[in-house]
């Protein structure tokens, strides 16, 4: 009967599902159709773009420049999306697409570029991605690979900021960097080339350039295993398909070496700040303090408008403990890039270790606005606590304990602390068993993440005279996570695999 509702279940989804796809004319399962990928793309590119370091800002020609191209590229197609293209503020080399056609490309993407038409190669791949469905696709293999299970299983491995991002976002920058299959990356270089050759541009730009990521990758530099090369691996294989591809496409086109140089001129001129800034996040990683700090005042000494560099110098003041000097760091950062989450929240956390708690609520709500964080959520939930609004503090704690981690086992530590005393069953189930003389075992399980003490059962039974009765029994010492303890009550009979009639009423975390 199960294999009958497992298979009934995905010819529905086989039947529903199937679409042609636009891009290639081939018939295929998606279960999502394009309205529903063009509203999920809207509501989620500003989280990813806040999950990946935020739009850079401080070039607004290479921005406009950048979309241009994309448009330009984009719109031979023949695929009717609403397509976006946007400068990441990253050195780390990468581009994205979000289903609907919501397009990303790093800075530090951009720096690696030589042309024009090496710039339309990468747009026009991402642009494939969001035409071709192929997000709505991997989605879809999860979905019949678990049977209504939605989502990947690839980790957003190329930001600062992956460790704090929870919720739909953090699915979201998930999905947004998954690997794509072999077929994929080949079906969209092979698309993409067309495209820029539509628009006028040499597709021997994408040999160029699938040249230059393999030799790139066969150095094995870590910026680039960690970026581009993670979600579109080059090979061998694809540099033959895009010579092959571009034997078949009219032959010159725009190379724009100079209008690329052109236009990357003032961002180029500031690379060698963020060289240093990057220094100073590694050192900083490696607790080198004394290393970032001066790293920090130098990108500033060459860079001073930049956010990012201010905010380098608040995280290793807050390190330090240093709370004062922190706030002023990050208000400076917010002060030249309001709508980045991270300087919200790291300004929330210092006031709230000054006891600025209404300045940290603002500082730390606004950063949720922005993308949803579990420092964000965890600060809030200590705040609330100290004011003894247990609920809100509740509210934000099961939040952060739902996304694992350092903060997820922090948030459950004190969703125990606050719950155990008044729901202890909630966190101790009970199992009941008989000894040798058919007397009741109780035995309890911890399924906190913290050591419990004070553990009381009551057991409910009925006496001779048909009355129900209830006693309560202490199980002695502690029991840390995960453990089991037993208390032979001594009532009977007892049959083993009854109903269990124990359950616990009191317990508390053993500090």
């Amino acid at each position: 009967m199960r294999k009958l509702s497992i298979f009934l279940l995905l010819s529905f989804l086989f039947t529903a599902g199937c679409s042609v796809n636009p891009v290639t004319g081939k018939r295929e399962v998606v279960f999502m159709n394009t309205a529903q990928e063009i509203e999920m793309g809207r509501q989620n590119y500003v989280p990813m773009q806040q999950s990946q370091g935020g739009i850079y800002d401080l070039d607004p020609e290479l921005s406009s420049y950048v979309q241009r191209v994309g448009q330009n590229v984009a719109s031979q197609s023949g695929v009717n999306l609403p397509y976006e293209f946007t400068v990441i503020n990253s050195s780390v080399p990468n581009a994205w697409a979000l289903p609907g056609g919501k397009i990303a490309i790093n800075r530090g993407l951009l720096y690696e570029l030589e042309s024009e038409s090496e710039l339309a190669a990468v747009l026009g791949h991402e642009a494939v991605h969001a035409a071709a469905r192929h997000s709505a696709k991997q989605q879809t293999r999860a979905v019949l690979m678990q049977v209504g299970v939605l989502g990947t299983a690839v980790a957003a491995s190329d930001n600062d900021y992956r460790g704090l991002i929870i919720g739909g976002a953090n699915l979201l920058a998930q999905a947004g960097l998954a690997r794509y299959g072999r077929s994929a990356e080949l079906e969209s270089d092979a698309y993409g080339m067309q495209y820029m050759s539509k628009a006028g541009y040499d597709p021997q730009g994408a040999v160029d350039l699938q040249e230059t990521f393999v030799r790139l990758s066969e150095d094995r530099r870590s910026n680039w295993l960690s970026g581009l090369f993670a979600s579109h691996p080059p090979s061998r294989e694809r540099v033959q398909a895009n010579v092959a591809t571009a034997a078949t496409l009219p032959r010159g086109g725009i190379r724009g070496e100079r209008e690329y140089q052109a236009a990357m001129r003032k961002t180029m001129q500031r690379k060698p700040a963020y060289e240093v800034y990057d220094e100073g996040r590694k050192a900083l990683a490696e607790k080198d303090l004394d290393t970032a700090l001066a790293k920090a005042n130098e990108a500033i000494r060459m860079h001073t408008e930049e956010a990012h560099f201010h905010a380098l110098r608040g995280d290793v003041r807050l390190v330090q403990d240093n709370y004062d000097w922190a706030v002023t760091n990050y208000t400076r950062a917010i002060d030249r890039r309001d709508g980045f989450f991270y300087y919200h929240l790291q300004r929330g956390i210092a006031r709230k270790e000054l006891g600025q708690q209404d300045a940290a609520v603002v500082d730390l709500e606004r950063s949720l606005q922005l993308l949803p964080t579990a420092p964000a959520h965890y600060a809030l939930g200590d705040i609330a606590k100290s004011r003894g609004d247990m609920a809100a503090a509740i509210k934000h704690f099961k939040v952060v304990a739902q996304s694992g981690g350092d903060y997820g086992k922090a948030a459950g530590a004190e969703l125990v602390r606050l719950e155990l005393p008044s729901n202890p069953s909630a966190y101790i189930p009970t199992g009941c068993s008989a000894d040798g003389n058919a007397r009741l075992v109780v035995a309890v399980r911890n399924d906190t993440n913290v050591q419990i003490t004070g553990v009381q059962v009551a057991v409910t039974y009925g006496d001779a005279y048909g009355r129900q009765q209830q006693q309560r029994f202490a199980i002695a010492g502690q029991i840390p996570p995960g453990q089991i303890a037993s208390v032979n009550t001594g009532l009977g009979p007892y049959t083993a695999g009854s109903n269990c009639p124990a359950q616990v009423v009191a317990a508390q975390v053993a500090e």
